[in-house]
């Protein structure tokens, strides 16, 4: 008896060696170490596995398997170039305006107020949202818990520790959101760059958290998830929605980022808009 040679179905060239090495990457990582990558869309997998593969210095998406379920702090430099999203201190001014004069006018008539930053990266918009409490006399009473599915980027955002050269963009940015002092007057300028003063997070606690996986683990008077979820899959974003929906309170403020649409969520019916430009909506029951 001879053995034939695999004749490849018509439907086998749309599926390529690398998104077979995708899928197993993904399942590896999963296992290994608990994290969930795969409802992220293909696309944007794909254009940052291939910066990854320069930066870990091997030729393949199966040689980076091998690297990453071996080496825990490969592993963490993966998820963070993998879930990192682009971030700056008052990223779109405008959402910060709005957040200023129509979200925290209501905050002060509870006494007690627990805001969630999901996905909060590096920590800029973690420092922007304590600054805009600060100014408007609402710190004591507000407990901020930011989160995210990189160790990598949250140790970064505790550090508070970023590049000097973005100081002249975020005190424009400062401004056009309604700053009411210098920017400068909640930073320290050091040799390796700019310091936001730790003050900021005597009301702040950073923990780890996976938006695909993980359950709820409170009830929040306002969401902030902002650019997180442009690079997920639809199935990942209904599933992220679900969680952002249980957590939130009756009359509670979901911010989204500005790319970000409740559209096709199922839970359009959910939210009423505060602000359509800003993506700010306030859940109705």
């Amino acid at each position: 008896m001879t053995l034939e040679a695999h004749a490849p179905r018509a439907d086998d060239a749309d599926w390529g060696v690398e998104d077979l090495e995708i899928d197993l990457l993904l399942e590896g990582i999963a296992r290994r170490y608990g994290s969930d990558l795969r409802g992220y869309a293909r696309s944007a997998l794909k254009h940052r596995l291939r910066g990854a593969l320069d930066r870990e210095g091997v030729a393949s998406v199966s040689a980076l398997q091998a690297h990453v379920l071996r080496d825990g702090p490969a592993m963490g430099r993966l998820l963070a170039a993998l879930t990192t999203n682009v971030h700056g201190m008052f990223r779109d001014p405008g959402f910060y305006l709005t957040l200023r004069r129509r979200v925290l006018p209501m905050l002060r008539t509870y006494p007690f107020v627990r805001i969630w930053l999901a996905g909060c990266s590096t920590g800029e918009e973690v420092y922007s949202t304590a600054i805009l409490l600060a100014e408007e006399g609402l710190s004591a009473r507000v407990r901020l818990y930011a989160t995210d599915l990189s160790e990598a980027v949250l140790a970064r955002a505790k550090a508070g520790l970023y590049a000097g050269d973005q100081l002249e963009t975020w005190a424009e940015r400062y401004v056009q959101s309604g700053g009411r002092r210098a920017l400068t007057d909640y930073l320290t300028v050091e040799p390796d760059g700019l310091r936001l003063r730790a003050s900021l997070r005597d009301n702040v606690v950073f923990g780890q958290h996976d938006l695909a996986t993980d359950r709820s683990f409170n009830e929040f008077n306002v969401i902030l998830c902002r650019n997180v979820m442009i690079h997920y899959g639809a199935t990942l974003r209904r599933r992220v929605h679900e969680l952002l929906d249980e957590s939130l309170c009756r009359l509670g403020i979901l911010g989204l980022g500005s790319r970000e649409t409740l559209r096709g969520t199922g839970f359009e019916d959910r939210y009423e808009s505060l602000d359509d430009e800003g993506r700010i909506f306030r859940r109705l029951g």
